[in-house]
């Protein structure tokens, strides 16, 4: 199964993301998106896929949200989009795409929506969360 992770390595959501996609026996491609940001299109693809309009897809925690104004009302989706392209670290995360859809996994277990059940075991967050039983059933 063909499937890609706009990542980011130093997101706990995004490892979490990352290791049940593995979990299910599926080795992603992995975009660093920090690294390697997505292009215009592309980003409006994933927003559009994803069902989100671009203020949701805008990330605040931890970014020149504040800084850049981008609370105000009034910016269009192309002023939004403009500053995530600037500003990579404006793009909220992990982005998913499979065969069955794309997804903004938060929380991580979003992306289980959009895997086969294909799972062998039990699996676990980082922080201990339990996310599938000892047979590979969600549990949540």
């Amino acid at each position: 199964m063909d499937v890609t992770i706009y990542h980011n390595p130093m997101c706990g959501t995004s490892r979490n993301t990352l290791a049940m996609i593995r979990h299910a026996g599926i080795e992603p491609t992995v975009v660093e998106y920090l690294h390697t940001p997505p292009s215009r299109e592309t980003l409006e693809r994933l927003i559009a896929a994803a069902g989100l309009s671009v203020r949701e897809a805008v990330r605040e925690k931890g970014t020149p949200y504040a800084e850049l104004g981008l609370d105000d009302p009034s910016l269009s989706d192309e002023q939004l989009i403009d500053a995530m392209i600037a500003h990579p670290a404006l793009i909220n995360r992990p982005f998913v795409v499979s065969p069955m859809g794309t997804r903004l996994c938060r929380p991580s277990e979003a992306v289980l929506d959009i895997l086969p059940d294909t799972f062998k075991g039990a699996f676990a967050k980082e922080d201990g969360e339990r996310v599938l039983d000892a047979e590979g059933k969600r549990l949540v």
